[in-house]
């Protein structure tokens, strides 16, 4: 993995952990922050994991319409997984969407359930073309 791969595995992780526990998203950044298994970009983390929660609500009303169900019957790695993706989508114009779409289905092979990777790439190809419309044309 490379640090923005491996970065972007510990946002799921931490996203996972404030979505279950509730905890202060400052807590569990230091707590990431503090890991020494491997090389992540912190800068990058910590911009990404302090800004999801900020914009959740913006999230889920982008997130809502690419579903089949509704969206607190998803696990909380599959939420995590998507809120890390459509936040890259939206705020993140410098990383590529097929980037993005590729970096979320693998994080959801790696650790989501079975098939979930499914799921995440069919919302976020429903997902870029709205958020990304110049780039994909």
């Amino acid at each position: 993995m490379t640090p923005k791969q491996r970065s972007r595995a510990r946002v799921v992780q931490a996203l996972y952990q404030w979505l279950v526990s509730g905890d202060n998203i400052n807590d569990i950044e230091l707590q990431f922050l503090n890991q020494k298994e491997g090389k992540i970009s912190k800068a990058f983390f910590s911009n990404l994991l302090l800004n999801i929660p900020k914009n959740i609500t913006i999230l889920d009303e982008i997130i809502k319409p690419s579903l089949d169900r509704d969206i607190d019957e998803l696990g909380p790695t599959e939420k995590a997984i998507l809120y890390l993706g459509v936040y890259e989508l939206k705020f993140q114009p410098e990383v590529p969407y097929k980037v993005v779409i590729n970096e979320a289905v693998e994080l959801s092979k790696l650790y989501g359930a079975d098939g979930s990777y499914k799921l995440v790439n069919s919302s976020l190809d429903k997902i870029a073309p709205e958020l990304r419309s110049l780039e994909i044309s």
